[in-house]
């Protein structure tokens, strides 16, 4: 598949098949999200998988009804984590931007987009979630002080096609700056 193809394809998935993802396929997926550019390299995202049904259950508690009907039937729920402090920030400890500790969200946003297209490349789905009870997942997932859950993606074969959604025409979404100006 090519690049264009892979995005004009690519959907949320919210249903899956019963078909168990193997483990290697899964360490695939994570070894070509680890490609997604990051601030300085920094490459703070991490994943930890969830496979088993009764792990995947207990989740399903900490989350709204719409989202515990898609991890109850995926083959796979990742865990997707950061590490605190590093995305964003200098060496010393201090902001590089006017963003504050907000340059973690961008990076993890990119990485999650970039797991899922290599996903579907691969035959698989994806559906991001961010509707959860983080600090009683983080607890229940074990994740360590230094990170902090970002999102859950779900993942296994899909189900469904879903259609393409509409979406907003390129005289919307773009602009071109024209003119003299000075700073």
């Amino acid at each position: 598949m090519n690049t264009q193809d892979c995005i004009l394809t690519r959907r949320s998935v919210r249903k899956f098949t019963n078909e168990p993802v193997a483990p290697e396929t899964v360490e695939q997926v994570v070894s070509l999200a680890a490609f997604a550019p990051s601030w300085k390299n920094t490459q703070v995202s991490r994943y930890l998988a969830v496979i088993e049904p009764e792990d995947r259950a207990q989740i399903c508690q900490c989350v709204p009804d719409y989202n515990a009907r898609i991890i109850d039937q995926c083959s796979v729920l990742l865990a997707q984590t950061f590490v605190k402090s590093r995305s964003g920030y200098e060496r010393d400890g201090s902001f590089s931007t006017d963003r504050g500790p907000g340059w973690q969200y961008y990076d993890c946003g990119i990485a999650a987009q970039t797991l899922c297209l290599a996903a579907h490349d691969m035959g698989l789905g994806t559906v991001i979630m961010g509707v959860f009870d983080r600090p009683a997942l983080e607890r229940f997932l074990n994740i360590p002080a230094d990170q902090e859950l970002m999102a859950l993606i779900a993942l296994g074969y899909p189900d469904e096609t879903p259609p393409a959604p509409r979406r907003k025409d390129v005289q919307t979404l773009l602009s071109f700056k024209r003119g003299q100006s000075t700073i």
